[in-house]
């Protein structure tokens, strides 16, 4: 059972005061001052009951206290040094001698003492030494590590400034050792961490610190030595003042020359470890290179530039027609001092749509040489960013000025020709349209305000000859395409394809092979044996691969047998295989309900067979069945055929009567290769009434057009590209709509001199042309 005993009470504002503690006291009030006076009363040492009072509420739990010293503050207040001794509880009060505060105590032993409160103690003194060695509180380690006591060791954490009165509190108020000690523990470990992490922060701050320090001086140095270099040089002083002269003597328009100052101006005031400074130096790097006064002279000698033409191409007469006529314009302008008008010239924005292999690409150089202007190629096919063409914002890392600006820069000039190769494989997606950002580029009342995202200041694009290539145009957008001059390059007859080989093609495989013309020689009838049964395009890539194929097996032949090889078309075989192609149709319309159509596809014209044919009453399902990979337009053409012919059977003496119980089944072989379009509906007509009336096609002749419920046969596309594929394919009769007769303006004189050309209007011509006779059908079954 405990003893009590009366203490004056000495209550301490946000101030907890464990055991062991020596903590000075200010006697300022009167309160502090009476409990000191009243303690000296007593028998023995003076002492007093020190009980926090946090936000004006007193303790359970307070600390007895010796008072050691009364005096001054070092500040020169009145003030008490005491020390804790031990803790106690506080019961009631009374008012005692010298108007103190007295109130009945009990003390309050410390408990769980033994072998765990001994490895608490230990753990937490070596917290407590890793916490003041961080502090460098050297001194301090020494009085720490001489405590024995577990209590005694736990008690020091009211020193520690980590903790706030609360946490103090705690401690005084729980009288176990052992969960005092966990309490401190954890507290020291959680302020431990704290302090690892500020330690760690503190240490890249001054590594990051030091590094940019270490970065500007070092930067410092290598300015001082440039400009020690410049000045040995006889040069500028200072970058910035470098760049300022650059500026100043470069021929920039007068908007540009303002921008780029400002853009010095900014520079000067930017300090060089800024990022802005490599940007700004970029940008006006970019703006000093391109060739802003820098034009070439247009060779205006018309016919030299037909002449150039000419000997580059076999062909193509109407696109060397456009460009002889555009040097004819600026010719007649220049003589009369036309030049500039509102700021726009004359530049010229052609489109050149065709197969592939027709010289489309290749047809940009030869003009830029004989308009004697600089070639820059910028290939956009798989474009998807916009910014491909306008550049990208300065905002971003690594920004660069769009495709048309460094091709501008390329050609170091400011009125190249440039090639748009492939423009129809252009894409887009999230980064925007590329074809969208083509517009104020091929627009020639925009282009001469053309502004790059990157640059920000307008390009005159206006004297620049755009050359777009393209195999289908509709692919094209349309607001792309209205832009344009369409320029149509369908390909080559067979002889236009000799002269390119005998011309081009066989002396750069010959220098390729690394053989000259003494060696080997090559018949024009080897020419046009491969032109006509090795190859069937449009153009001429797949015959030059073939002429490379021939040469490697005469250079072979060459190492080893002779000194010289002359290839007929006799040897052709041996060399190089027997022939690709052979005419089919005689072969495919041999029987009844196969006729011979004409196409177009994205690497030229084609002959396409339709096949129809009749079901057995016995075996199955009536109505019609379409094969072959039709598009919706296609199978609405079979539909349409199958209606006129029903409804006019009679009128046609075709036994439509049947159909009623038979299935009919048309079919467009190739059946892996997708087709469409409305063209083929006189072919399935055609095809159709062969198979009801047993007469066969016949097997020279090929057609193409549209048909109405009616029987008109409307007008089609692609009219020059389908007629060369007849005449490859050895069709002498091409059944064509009437209204389709401008177009034969547009196919070479030689291909119409071949071929017979029958122009309808209705589908009972056609059939009247394209079946063979009733007689000769009956002989021939």
């Amino acid at each position: 059972m405990s003893t009590t005993e009366r203490l004056p009470l000495l209550p301490l504002d946000d101030t907890v005061v464990l055991p062991g503690m020596a903590v000075p006291v200010e006697l300022g009030d009167a309160e502090a001052r009476v409990a000191v006076d009243a303690a000296g009363t007593q028998e023995g040492p003076a002492r007093v009951l020190l009980t926090p009072r946090l936000d004006g509420r007193y303790g359970g739990i307070g600390t007895i206290a010796v008072v050691e010293q009364v005096g001054r503050l070092p500040g020169g207040q009145p003030g008490a040094l005491v020390r804790g001794v031990s803790r106690a509880r506080i019961g009631a009060g009374t008012t005692g001698p010298g108007g103190a505060l007295w109130v009945e105590i009990s003390a309050l032993p410390d408990e769980g003492a033994g072998l765990r409160a001994q490895e608490l103690a230990r753990e937490y003194k070596g917290l407590v030494v890793s916490v003041l060695q961080q502090r460098g509180a050297w001194q301090l380690i020494d009085g720490v590590q001489r405590l024995t006591d577990p209590s005694a060791v736990a008690d020091t954490a009211g020193y520690a400034a980590y903790l706030d009165a609360d946490q103090k509190l705690t401690l005084l108020e729980t009288a176990n050792v052992i969960l005092r000690l966990e309490l401190a523990i954890r507290w020291a470990r959680e302020h431990l961490a704290e302090l690892d992490v500020a330690e760690t922060i503190r240490k890249d701050v001054q590594e990051g610190m030091d590094h940019r320090q270490r970065e500007f001086l070092l930067r410092q140095q290598l300015a001082a030595v440039r400009k020690e270099l410049r000045e040995l040089a006889g040069g500028e002083g200072d970058e910035p003042a470098d760049l300022r002269s650059r500026v100043e003597a470069a021929d920039l328009p007068e908007h540009v020359r303002e921008a780029a100052l400002r853009e010095v101006d900014k520079l000067e005031r930017t300090s060089e470890q800024s990022p802005e400074a490599g940007w700004v130096q970029t940008w006006l790097d970019t703006v000093l290179e391109l060739p802003w006064s820098v034009r070439t002279e247009d060779a205006y000698d018309v016919a030299g530039a037909r002449a150039v033409l000419d000997a580059d191409h076999t062909g193509l007469d109407e696109v060397k027609d456009r460009i002889t006529e555009y040097l004819a314009v600026r010719k007649r302008r220049e003589e009369r001092g036309l030049g500039v008008v509102g700021g726009r010239r004359s530049g010229a924005v052609l489109a050149l749509v065709g197969p592939p292999g027709v010289g489309k690409t290749s047809l940009g150089e030869s003009v830029a040489r004989a308009m004697g202007r600089n070639f820059v190629r910028v290939a956009l096919g798989g474009v998807r960013d916009e910014a491909e063409i306008r550049g990208h914002r300065r905002t971003y890392v690594g920004a660069l000025p769009g495709r048309i600006v460094r091709a501008i820069r390329e050609a170091g000039s400011m009125n190249p020709v440039v090639l748009l190769d492939e423009v129809d494989k252009l894409g887009s997606d999230y980064r925007g349209d590329p074809a969208a950002a083509l517009l104020e580029v091929l627009d020639p009342a925009q282009n001469h305000t053309f502004r790059d995202h990157y640059l920000e200041v307008e390009l005159d694009l206006s004297d620049v000859v755009f050359l777009a290539t393209a195999n289908v145009l509709e692919a094209i957008p349309a607001a792309v395409l209205d832009r344009m001059e369409v320029v149509r390059l369908d390909g080559y007859t067979e002889d236009e394809k000799v002269a390119i080989a005998h011309d081009h093609l066989l002396p750069r495989q010959l220098e390729r092979s690394g053989l000259t013309a003494d060696e080997v020689t090559v018949d024009d009838d080897v020419l046009r044996t491969l032109a006509a049964d090795y190859t069937r395009e449009a153009g001429v890539r797949e015959l030059e691969r073939q002429l490379a194929r021939l040469l490697r097996k005469v250079t072979a032949r060459l190492s080893s047998d002779t000194d010289a090889v002359h290839v007929g078309t006799g040897s052709l075989r041996d060399l190089i295989g027997r022939p690709r192609f052979t005419p089919e149709s005689a072969e495919r319309t041999a029987l009844p309900g196969v006729a011979t159509g004409l196409a177009v596809t994205g690497a030229g014209g084609d002959v396409l067979f339709v096949e129809a044919s009749l079901a057995d009453p016995e075996t199955g399902a009536t109505g019609l069945r379409l094969t072959g990979q039709l598009g919706d337009v296609m199978k609405e053409s079979a539909q349409i055929a199958l209606s006129f012919l029903r409804s006019h059977g009679a009128e046609l003496e075709l036994p439509v009567s049947d159909l009623k119980d038979r299935e009919v089944h048309v079919h467009v072989p190739a059946g892996a290769v997708p087709k469409d379009g409305p063209s083929a509906g006189v072919t399935m007509v055609t095809a159709l009434a062969s198979v009801l009336s047993g007469r066969t096609v016949r097997n020279d002749v090929a057609m193409t057009g549209e048909v109405s419920l009616t029987g008109r046969v409307l007008p089609i596309g692609g009219v020059k590209q389908k007629l060369l594929a007849a005449h490859r394919a050895g069709i002498t009769d091409v059944l064509l709509p009437a209204r389709n007769e401008p177009d034969l303006d547009d196919v070479p004189a030689a291909v119409r001199d071949v071929l017979t050309v029958h122009l309808v209007s209705d589908v009972r011509d056609v059939l009247a042309l394209a079946l063979e006779p009733a007689t000769t059908a009956a002989l021939a079954a």
